[in-house]
């Protein structure tokens, strides 16, 4: 698999990404033995990047990860870790905590639950809103410095938050959601990573599942699934959303492609500094997206998606009312 740098400061890592959110929360349920076979896939395939957080299933994620990385060259992984989040023992959100002291300890557990020395990339989860950006890459930067991160990075944060952080640590990459539904960063996030020399790894390329080209109005959701409560999949806003899944399934069409590959394709083309993170859980869906590293976009099918998906043609948030306005003050 070809290879992107995150940023003039960061790893080189694969083109595409592996996030293994989905192997333990917020989508339902998922098989452990095939999560780790899907890793194993991954790794055999040239993924280098793995994106984790130490609250995805409460720590579980990373244990999942520690078990598909055993028996493997370590160095072989560039393992990406969020912290900050804070959950009880039923999944309930209860805020962020990015204070100096927590940083430290989250990293002492996640090495521990990981199995290793170093955390290639580490980052806040988002904003603590009680803490400045500052102090907790300071913190972090304290953590490079003794050898147990390498490389710092962000998430879901705005241009202005970008530069106070850079402008104490060099940072590597920006996480955030970047999709043909979700182009909020255009304007003035992306800009100003690119002016910093900042790589973009882009989650939710697929949109949750929206754009993976599988969704359908009768498909049942668990209980625990964020995608019961997203706007984007409520009522009138999914059946808009479906239609312009099936205008961009006509260009896929014509290139021989899935959906989903040229969802994630179209991201890839956006620019080399960014980097796409799948989601896939099961085997057969990874191979769907890595399939896409090797669907090459002229200026006339950019030209064709754009045309099936606008910007800012989505209907419907992509969080409920209450997160969009938190994420919106932090940025």
């Amino acid at each position: 698999m070809d290879t992107r740098t995150l940023g003039t400061a960061g790893p080189a890592v694969s083109a595409l990404g592996l996030g293994l959110m989905g192997m333990s929360d917020v989508y339902g349920t998922a098989d452990d033995t095939e999560s780790i076979a899907t890793v194993d896939a991954a790794l055999d395939a040239g993924v280098t990047l793995l994106d984790t957080g130490d609250f995805y299933g409460m720590g579980h994620n990373e244990l999942l990860l520690r078990d598909a990385l055993r028996g493997r060259n370590r160095d072989n992984a560039v393992i990406s870790v969020k912290f900050g989040a804070q959950r009880d023992a039923f999944g309930t959100w209860l805020g962020f905590d990015a204070r100096p002291a927590a940083v430290k300890a989250s990293l002492a557990y996640s090495l521990r639950r990981l199995g290793t020395d170093h955390i290639d990339i580490y980052r806040p989860a988002r904003l603590d809103p009680a803490v400045p950006i500052e102090e907790t890459v300071g913190a972090i930067a304290e953590m490079v410095q003794a050898g147990l991160v390498r490389h710092i990075g962000l998430s879901e944060v705005g241009a202005r938050t970008l530069r106070r952080a850079h402008a104490v640590h060099p940072i590597a990459d920006l996480q955030i959601e970047y999709s043909l539904l979700s182009r909020g960063i255009e304007a003035e996030i992306l800009p100003t990573a690119r002016e910093l020399g900042i790589g973009i790894t882009a989650y939710g390329v697929l949109s949750r599942g929206l754009l993976s080209g599988h969704w359908s109005k009768q498909r049942a959701l668990g209980a625990r699934d964020f995608r019961g409560f997203s706007p984007r999949f409520q009522g009138e806003n999914l059946d808009h959303n479906l239609a312009l899944v099936e205008a961009l399934r006509a260009v896929a069409d014509a290139r021989g492609a899935t959906v989903a590959q040229l969802a994630i394709a179209w991201v890839a083309a956006q620019g080399k500094d960014i980097v796409p993170v799948v989601g896939a859980r099961r085997r057969d869906r990874l191979a769907e997206a890595l399939a896409a590293e090797n669907l090459h976009l002229t200026d006339a099918d950019l030209a064709a998606v754009e045309q099936a998906i606008p910007a800012d043609s989505a209907a419907g948030t992509r969080y409920a009312a209450a997160f969009m306005e938190q994420l919106d003050s932090e940025r």
